[in-house]
């Protein structure tokens, strides 16, 4: 028995490591496609696109000229981590944010990714002018219906990137 569970689990774990093999660069290519559409979608127009050593961020360039950063944040949200990408400009306002994976409730906090009132009230956040904080606490971010968790994780996202933004340039905000 225990010769025939054994041959049993080692054909399996071999099939499974085939698999991975055969469908490793697939989705490797699939998840830089759709980090470089997040990294379009999240910083204006640039032509040179360096990556941090670590993948924590991007630095994009149009000729000479700095356009911005995006930084990959990540956060604990209610159903677990969840991954953004925030586009930085050189004067550390939020350009745009996206989100790249999640695992919030469908209906409910995965409404991060759909709700238009939510996403767009990051496009031109300035931290120096608003504070980074969902309403409920005393801040100007909107939090999405019935999703304040989820709304802080993204919001504590944001400020974690605007922090890697601020090392970055060599400075802090003095908030």
């Amino acid at each position: 028995m225990v010769a025939i569970l054994g041959l049993t689990c080692l054909f399996c774990s071999g099939i499974l490591g085939g698999a991975y093999a055969l469908t490793k660069e697939r989705i490797d290519a699939a998840a830089e496609t759709k980090t470089q559409e997040a990294v379009a979608q999240v910083l204006p127009h640039f032509t040179g696109l360096e990556y941090d050593e670590e993948g924590n961020y991007f630095k994009a360039e149009d000729g000479d000229a700095l356009v911005g950063y995006a930084i990959v944040s990540t956060s604990v949200g209610f159903g677990g981590p969840l991954t953004i990408i925030v586009g930085v400009t050189p004067d550390g306002t939020v350009y745009n944010t996206s989100v790249l994976a999640h695992s919030e409730t469908p209906g409910l906090g995965a409404k991060c990714t759909t709700d238009k009132k939510f996403m767009d009230q990051w496009r031109g956040f300035n931290p120096s002018v608003k504070k980074l904080s969902v309403t409920k606490d005393g801040g100007d971010v909107d939090a999405i219906t019935a999703s304040t968790i989820t709304s802080r994780a993204y919001t504590q996202a944001v400020a974690d990137a605007l922090e890697l933004f601020y090392v970055i340039e060599g400075g802090h905000d003095d908030e």
